[in-house]
């Protein structure tokens, strides 16, 4: 989890598509979300994130193949604390593995 979340970020996510778009929903919580091939748009407040990914050649570590997205956020219109509580949650509910 990051200490700070900018209007505009990308992140290299270590997920399929199958499992990314599984979860997305648990992650957006209580927001109202229009879902397409490849984007989402997540309404906050008055304002709105919008979701783009696309699927990166996976990681290879020795004989472990790890799936990839290419995911873009872009905020608008969203206050910087409604950003910064969305986004914390998110990220719990996406975050793997770990302790």
């Amino acid at each position: 989890m990051q200490s700070h979340y900018p209007e505009r970020f990308e992140r290299d996510m270590g997920t399929s598509e199958t499992e990314w778009l599984t979860a997305l929903p648990r992650a957006l919580g209580e927001h109202a979300f229009e879902l397409e091939t490849g984007q989402a748009r997540v309404h906050i407040g008055d304002g709105h994130l919008q979701l783009q990914w696309r699927i990166l050649p996976p990681r290879v570590i020795a004989l472990l193949r790890l799936q990839r997205l290419a995911v873009s956020f872009v905020f608008e219109g969203v206050q910087e604390d409604a950003r910064q509580s969305f986004m914390k949650r998110f990220d719990l509910t996406m975050q793997r593995g770990g302790g």
